[in-house]
């Protein structure tokens, strides 16, 4: 017994293989994939508001269209990843929003383009949760907060990374070509995830040693709904489950005010060219990038070190502190002048609130039974996605009506700084079958 429990330990510090590394490796650039296609249209926003005599409003809508599609549809995308399988279910949410997306470029009304956001809505849904259960799958409970800090920075190196090229792409052949080649990387990408990936016991090139690594705590199986002993529609009776989606409705407030608005916003306070705007639109998604994986690395620093100590709990105060700088960051955007300091804590801000969001993605692994990590992920996104959808159309009207941008940033600061109320006092016990 002594010598398989040390063989054991061997086994599970010093894995020979990286394939698992490969799989988060998938799902950062499904993220980047992701995470482009919902955010060219504030790339475009400027071309098409001229072409197509859109105000800001009505970029505001097409926002809120496809937030509050894509948090109602979070519901069923969890169910759906819980009982019919990671691979089957994200092949198709991709082949789903990659037609979407190039259906945007062809559009020239606006009840076209918000039929085509609300499209784009319903394919993208299943995205996080999915790569969230994935992750679950494939790495070791001590890795699972890095892994989850990896392929959930995809949401930001996509905003950092893409505006440069979606620029150059608009001003060379119009804003209708970012949609139509946005759209056919993700047909691309669902062609070589579907030939590399399988789960670890029937991933042909996964040496014995990291599978025994990434089993050694129960990881490695993927688990469906028909295993568990709590019912679906039960999850809405916890109280951590609130908190959860209470919490990140504060998170994805200001979130959906960046994706839609931010190039709108440097653009006409920071006298800064369209030549120039890709450049600036990139720098804060870095530091959201930063904020992601340093978050993801200091907590398992933090479990590391101290024995015994609870990941859940370690996310909590992570999360917490992190909505309180955010908070007082973004309430400070439109009262600092220049464009420097605009970038320092525009870059801060997102820098908090990216870190916020790997935690609350992985928290969902401390939270859920293995069996619905998918559903009660997705749950807590729905409430981010639904709730944050108003943040877009509030902060539209609220800018065409006063001219300015203060109050929608300071009543953004005000709300995401209220996560730390929800994750800190809510969230404070994980989902327990009941007693037979």
């Amino acid at each position: 017994m002594e010598t398989t429990a040390a063989t054991t330990v061997l086994v599970a510090s010093k894995p020979k293989g990286n394939i698992r590394w490969k799989v988060i490796t998938l799902l950062l650039i499904v993220g980047i994939i992701n995470y482009l296609d919902r955010m060219n249209l504030s790339i475009a926003a400027p071309q098409m508001m001229k072409e197509l005599n859109l105000t800001n409003t009505d970029i505001g809508l097409m926002g809120a269209v496809f937030s509050w599609t894509y948090g109602l549809m979070q519901l069923p995308s969890g169910w759906l990843c819980d009982r019919f399988g990671t691979k089957k279910v994200l092949s198709g949410a991709v082949i789903w929003w990659s037609l979407a997306t190039a259906l945007t470029g062809m559009c020239s009304k606006l009840p076209e383009l918000i039929g085509a956001r609300f499209l784009l809505g319903v394919g993208e849904a299943p995205c996080m949760p999915t790569c969230s259960k994935i992750s679950s799958i494939w790495t070791p409970k001590k890795e699972r907060d890095f892994a989850t800090g990896i392929w959930d920075s995809g949401s930001k190196f996509g905003p950092a990374l893409t505006p440069p090229l979606l620029v150059t792409i608009m001003l060379l052949f119009g804003w209708r070509w970012l949609f139509y080649i946005s759209g056919l990387m993700g047909l691309v990408f669902v062609v070589f995830f579907w030939f590399f990936y399988n789960n670890p016991k029937d991933q042909k090139n996964l040496s014995t040693e990291e599978l025994d690594y990434i089993t050694a705590d129960g990881s490695g199986v993927e688990q469906r709904l028909t295993q568990s002993k709590i019912s679906w529609g039960s999850l809405f009776k916890y109280r951590s489950v609130w908190g959860m989606v209470l919490g990140y409705f504060c998170t994805i407030w200001i979130w959906n005010i960046f994706l839609v608005f931010l190039p709108l916003y440097l653009l006409k306070t920071q006298g800064i060219s369209m030549k120039e705007l890709g450049m600036y639109a990139s720098i804060p998604w870095i530091g959201g990038i930063v904020g992601e994986i340093l978050g993801g690395w200091y907590t398992k620093k933090i479990l590391d070190k101290k024995e015994g100590r609870s990941p859940m709990v370690t996310k909590r105060v992570i999360i917490s502190f992190n909505a309180l700088v955010a908070g007082a960051a973004v309430c400070t955007i439109p009262f600092v002048h220049g464009i420097v300091p605009t970038m320092a804590v525009l870059t801060l801000a997102l820098f908090c609130i990216a870190s916020m969001q790997g935690r609350a993605w992985a928290l969902a692994g401390d939270v859920a039974p293995p069996s619905m990590i998918a559903s009660v992920g997705s749950i807590q996104n729905f409430g981010g996605y639904f709730g944050g959808a108003f943040s877009p159309i509030v902060a539209g009207m609220i800018v065409d009506a006063t001219g300015s941008y203060t109050l929608a940033f300071v009543s953004a600061g005000i709300i995401v700084a209220c996560a730390a109320i929800c994750y800190w006092f809510i969230v404070k016990h994980p989902i327990e079958a009941p007693a037979a």
